[in-house]
């Protein structure tokens, strides 16, 4: 099972990046997914989350109206749009699959239910001037 995230970077305030995650090893449709982040010296925090098909989406508070989760599942990749990014949002950047519950609606409790089956690497994403 693999979990590849890719297009982190160093980016202004204000600006926009993509990043992918690639998935392998699993069958990438029945799961949910998400993205988590973990800035330096804090914990790591809920980002958003897809439900198996892309139907239901789920956003924390700080990135709502600026992120958006999307997949395809022909492709088995996951992707999370950031625009208007602020200096607040730079940490590592995780790709996460949970199957056991499909639709996405614990992916913020993780750490309560221990849903997450897979994790990814992370990919920094630094927004500075």
């Amino acid at each position: 099972v693999q979990l590849v995230e890719s297009g982190g970077g160093l980016v202004q305030p204000g600006g926009s990046l993509r990043l992918s995650c690639a998935a392998s090893g699993f069958t990438f449709s029945s799961y949910a997914m998400g993205w988590f982040r973990q800035a330096p010296g804090k914990e790591r925090e809920f980002v958003a989350a897809i439900s198996w098909s892309g139907v239901k989406t789920y956003y924390a508070d700080s990135v709502k109206g600026r992120f958006t989760i999307s997949r395809d599942n022909a492709k088995n990749t996951v992707y999370l749009q950031m625009n208007s990014l602020k200096p607040e949002d730079t940490a590592v950047y995780y790709c996460a699959a949970d199957g056991r519950f499909p639709e996405g609606e614990y992916f913020s409790d993780y750490d309560v239910y221990n849903t997450i089956d897979y994790w990814g690497k992370g990919t920094l994403v630094t927004v500075s001037s």
